[in-house]
């Protein structure tokens, strides 16, 4: 893809020269958030071998998720009274202090910190970067160079598992998080040379109880569905604790956003049926590919007895086909201005195809059979996540615009990080009924008598294949709602 010229409102400002740094500094920003999203996936296994807790695996995901979730929304906010570039320098420094000592981490838990750390400056990189682009290009240039971070961001989400396992093959695990500190040396540099300091500032008001509050609610729910049947039983005062203040910093939520003068949740979006429907969708949705781009990597390491770099590969095709599916179902929802019919379509591939998954892990099935279905499972969530967002914006006032749309890229990274949880604690729950004596740990590479490694690898078998049938029932709600939700057509928003 050729490069846009350099729009006349930035060659009257930095010149051509520096538009290119800023750009090349914001697309290094964009690589670092997206690619750490999914390139632990298949470093899982031997992260899980060298440091032990099976049963907190999928904090190592969730963590980065929640953290990078709750700050998204706060960074905006400290971008407009601070400016952008003091917010990015902020946020790459964070993410930076998290890489390096998730590289050091030497328990489970440590790892799990350092990554919800790094989660913290996360949250800054992807949504000041589009911000960026929005004060530096004029409206009519601005698509074009959306274009080319929306390319970054596919990119990475083909390259993470791929690159993941190829690193820790390679050198080890601790090198997917140390690869990110001369890559942030590079953005900081870029972007403090090109980027432009504004120093007038736009008086806002921050939301931090709402913060506050989304925050707690969070945590205490993903605690709750990660602890419940494994770490505690469901009937314990610790997990009924969990969930009662789920639901109470929910209600404290529900009050404060309806006071606040800038909520970060604002309350008139969830008068449309059609945004609410859609934002439930798109976090049915997001549960089901955030868990299954971390436990397919698991399935074919401990199961099928590939390598992490193997593993990275055969995540491709699913990869692969939410890109085609993404960028051809988008064209044909432009031309038809219809979007509900494809996306159904789209939600009932994607539960096909996880039972099928469920299927051939319970039956053995072989790698070309995985493989068939990971495209399907691809092309059906990549004509969701687009055209929900499509319609939650055709939804909203163009007021609220904005606001729409960063609460479903918050609603979306909250389902994913509950999806990874939820997988993460039915996984533990049936591999220790399959394991009565005790969970056992197979070490990827590691001796073990070939009885017991037939046991494991029968046990964790059946427990995957338990997880995949868990997102088959999610994909089905998400298909079932979609069906019954009014549809607007494009086309027809308020104004």
């Amino acid at each position: 893809m050729s490069a846009p010229d350099a729009p006349p409102l930035l060659k009257s400002s930095a010149g051509a020269q520096k538009l290119w740094l800023v750009f090349a500094g914001l697309m290094l920003a964009l690589v670092l958030a997206a690619l750490d999203q999914n390139i632990v996936a298949t470093a899982l296994p031997r992260i899980v071998s060298d440091l032990g807790g099976l049963a907190h695996m999928s904090w190592v995901v969730t963590a980065f998720l929640v953290a990078s979730t709750m700050t998204t929304p706060l960074y905006g906010k400290l971008s407009d009274i601070f400016g952008r570039k003091p917010a990015f320098f902020v946020s790459i420094t964070i993410f930076l202090t998290g890489s390096a000592l998730c590289g050091l981490s030497r328990t489970m838990t440590e790892l799990i910190v350092f990554r919800a750390l790094q989660g913290l400056g996360a949250g800054g990189l992807i949504t000041l970067s589009q911000t960026v682009v929005g004060d530096l290009v004029s409206p009519r240039e601005r698509g074009r160079y959306q274009g080319l971070f929306a390319g970054v961001f596919a990119a990475c989400s083909v390259v993470g598992p791929l690159l993941g396992g190829m690193i820790t093959d390679a050198l080890s695990w601790h090198w997917i998080f140390y690869v990110n500190l001369p890559v942030g040396a590079v953005a900081i540099v870029l972007i403090g040379v090109g980027l432009e300091h504004r120093s007038n500032r736009v008086v806002h008001r921050i939301d931090y109880l709402g913060a506050l509050w989304l925050s707690v609610a969070t945590c205490c729910a993903l605690l709750a569905l990660s602890w419940g049947g494994t770490t505690y039983p469901w009937s314990s005062s610790t997990i009924v604790g969990l969930g009662g203040g789920a639901l109470g910093a929910v209600g404290l939520l529900t009050l404060t956003e309806r006071r606040a003068s800038e909520p970060l949740l604002p309350p008139r979006l969830f008068r449309s049926s059609v945004f609410v429907l859609s934002v439930l969708v798109i976090s049915l949705a997001a549960m089901g590919m955030f868990a299954a781009a971390v436990f397919l990597p698991l399935y074919f390491q401990l199961v099928q007895g590939a390598s992490p770099t193997a593993a990275g590969l055969m995540i491709a095709p699913m990869m692969g086909g939410v890109i085609t599916a993404s960028i051809g179902g988008g064209r044909l929802v432009s031309r038809t201005g219809r979007y509900k019919s494809l996306v159904t379509v789209g939600l009932t591939a994607a539960t096909l195809s996880f039972a099928a998954l469920a299927w051939s892990a319970l039956t053995n099935g072989g790698v070309a059979i995985s493989e068939v279905i990971l495209v399907v499972l691809g092309l059906g969530i990549g004509v969701s996540f687009p055209n929900l967002t499509t319609a939650i914006q055709n939804a909203v006032e163009q007021a609220d615009l904005g606001a729409a749309t960063a609460t479903a890229a918050f609603f979306r990274s909250l389902g994913g990080a509950v999806g990874v949880a939820l997988s993460g604690a039915i996984l533990t729950a049936r591999l220790r009924s399959l394991l009565p004596g005790g969970l056992r740990i197979l070490t990827v590479g590691g001796p073990m008598p070939l009885a017991e490694h037939a046991a494991v690898v029968d046990a964790y078998r059946h427990a995957l294949s338990t997880t995949f049938f868990a997102g088959a029932v999610i994909a089905a709600i998400a298909c079932l709602t979609v069906a019954l939700s009014p549809e607007r057509p494009l086309g027809a928003m308020r104004r």
